[in-house]
């Protein structure tokens, strides 16, 4: 509990202390809300102007959803604009695709789960005078993929909550240098 606390201490001081913000060309970043979902992701940002950056995730999983486990990787390249020619620090909306290859066992088979799918987000980043990075963003995506049976058989169900139409959201902290 006392390091719960000094953590939300620590955090809160880093998000109140808004200095103004550093020159940043790269940020590094983690979204640990997907530490929840047994996901593990890490972003990677550069500035390309003073309006554009790109941006690559990369993932891997050991989701379960019901009785499905999906384990594997994903890769989400993403270009952002900010209009305000802030890049890296303001307000930005953007395209993004994905690719994901797992592995997709369930109760009675087991094989493999491809897909390609893309969307848009808008969201708000904040670099501070220290180097912290905050990262909030939402927004609409859409994922086709294909299942193979490993054994020719049936195959394992994959259900709506990874592929189709979905939400793309989260908070991603990390390091401006």
């Amino acid at each position: 509990m006392k390091k719960t606390l000094l953590f939300a201490l620590v955090f809160t001081g880093m998000l109140t202390s808004k200095l103004s913000a550093q020159e940043v060309n790269n940020t590094v970043k983690i979204n640990p809300l997907s530490a929840l979902f047994r996901i593990g992701s890490v972003f990677y940002e550069r500035k390309m102007s003073d309006n554009l950056s790109l941006q690559l995730g990369v993932a891997y999983t050991g989701l379960k959803l019901d009785e499905t486990k999906f384990s594997g990787f994903s890769t989400t390249p993403e270009l952002r604009y900010y209009p305000k020619a802030n890049a890296l620090n303001g307000l930005y909306f953007g395209p993004f695709l994905r690719y994901q290859n797992y592995t997709v066992k369930d109760d009675v088979n087991e094989g493999s789960y491809t897909s390609f799918g893309g969307g848009a987000v808008l969201g708000r980043q904040w670099v501070y005078k220290s180097g912290f990075t905050l990262d909030l963003f939402f927004g609409p995506s859409y994922n086709a993929g294909k299942i193979k049976a490993d054994d020719g058989s049936g195959e394992p169900e994959v259900n709506g909550a990874i592929d189709g139409f979905g939400l793309r959201a989260g908070i991603a902290i990390g390091f401006g240098f």
